[in-house]
């Protein structure tokens, strides 16, 4: 059975990850399961939410416990569908800026040893992410304000997600639409130099 490609698409909230996720199912060949911080979210109780959407500032260490595990899980699920021969894209955004350090990103690493991972840092400009979360449901972002101009928790997510910037290919969400995002993802794929950011992320250490 051949193996499924694994594209993890990392970044901030509203940088549009999920929007390229839903343009590689729309557009690339094969069967594409969508799996990250979206759909782990409709499977997490709603006493542990975030789960694995949890902020950077270490603001929640009573949940901070659930997260690595919660991870863990999500990262076994992806390589059992690799291994199935299905075909992965999944939206999360990692950091390690909890109340103490959890190291999960090169745990996660290690959870794919041998499988086709194409690791995809998402960019945005803050200022876009502003515009995004003030059009967004009422409630469900942190947005700007006279007094708050650029909140707190958006800083921190600007400042913390793409650490430590090992990645096999970057795109701006400002510069390029979902779909072409999809397409440099594609192009990449097919011509690019052979993946090595989660190989090289599992050799951290941890701890």
């Amino acid at each position: 059975m051949k193996i499924g490609q694994i594209i993890v698409l990392n970044g901030a909230p509203r940088a549009g990850k999920s929007s390229i996720a839903g343009a590689i199912q729309q557009t690339f060949d094969g069967v594409w399961m969508n799996l990250g911080v979206d759909a782990y979210a409709r499977v997490t109780p709603p006493e542990l939410q975030p789960g694995i959407g949890l902020r950077p500032g270490g603001e929640r260490p009573d949940l901070e416990a659930f997260v690595p595990g919660f991870y863990a899980a999500l990262y076994e699920s992806i390589a059992a569908h690799s291994r199935l021969g299905l075909n992965v894209v999944a939206d999360v955004g990692h950091h390690d800026a909890y109340s103490t350090p959890l190291h999960i990103l090169p745990q996660c690493a290690r959870r794919l040893p041998g499988l086709p991972v194409l690791f995809v840092g998402v960019h945005c400009p803050i200022d876009i992410i502003l515009q995004r979360r003030a059009v967004a449901a009422e409630g469900v972002y942190v947005v700007a304000s006279e007094q708050d101009p650029v909140p707190l928790p958006v800083r921190r997510w600007q400042d913390e997600v793409h650490k430590p910037g090992i990645y096999d290919l970057e795109v701006d969400t400002s510069l390029l639409s979902p779909q072409g995002c999809a397409e440099a993802i594609r192009l990449h794929l097919s011509s690019g130099p052979e993946p090595s950011a989660f190989r090289l992320l599992a050799q951290l250490p941890i701890g």
